[in-house]
């Protein structure tokens, strides 16, 4: 079986991240196992100097994985990102939805955030018109090719991932 998913993306600060956490918690409500994926165009670091995972990892490790009895944590060395794809089927094959988060570039099933203040504009559509694009998010009333969802309604937009991606 393969695993659903759905990319949010949007232009920076306009509110994919608050919008993610209440679809997420709309989504669990109803019993569903979710999987999220954030993109970070820029280096991170989920190791913390001082510990013994970053010093596992320091020390050359190419891939350092913590367990506990309620979560683990992988760091995996790699030099380009693996395909948004393959990190799905290897990590997230037990669930039944991954949203990610950013991915525009992707193509995965799509939906844009868009808050008015933020821009007027578009990223799936106008002169970068995405035919992945399934639905937009937003605080304005928008008329577009693709399902204009209300950006202050996360059970809506649960709603539509449900129906789009779960049944």
């Amino acid at each position: 079986m393969t695993v659903k998913a759905v990319s949010f993306v949007a232009k920076s600060n306009t509110g994919k991240t608050t919008l993610l956490e209440k679809v997420i918690a709309h989504l669990k409500e109803r019993g569903y196992k979710v999987g999220v994926i954030k993109h970070d165009a820029h280096r991170f670091d989920i190791d913390h100097p001082g510990k013994d995972s970053y010093r596992l990892t320091a020390a050359g490790a190419d891939t350092m994985l913590i367990s506990s009895p309620e979560k683990l944590a992988i760091v995996k060395k790699h030099t380009q990102s693996p395909p948004i794809e393959e990190l799905i089927e290897t990590y997230f094959s037990d669930l039944d939805i991954v949203l990610t988060e950013g991915f525009k570039k992707s193509g995965m099933p799509k939906i844009e955030v868009n808050r008015q203040e933020r821009s007027t504009e578009l990223l799936c559509r106008g002169e970068n018109n995405d035919p992945t694009l399934v639905a937009v998010a937003s605080d304005a009333d928008l008329v577009l090719d693709v399902p204009v969802l209300d950006l202050n309604d996360p059970s809506a937009v649960a709603d539509f991932i449900e129906e789009t991606f779960l049944h």
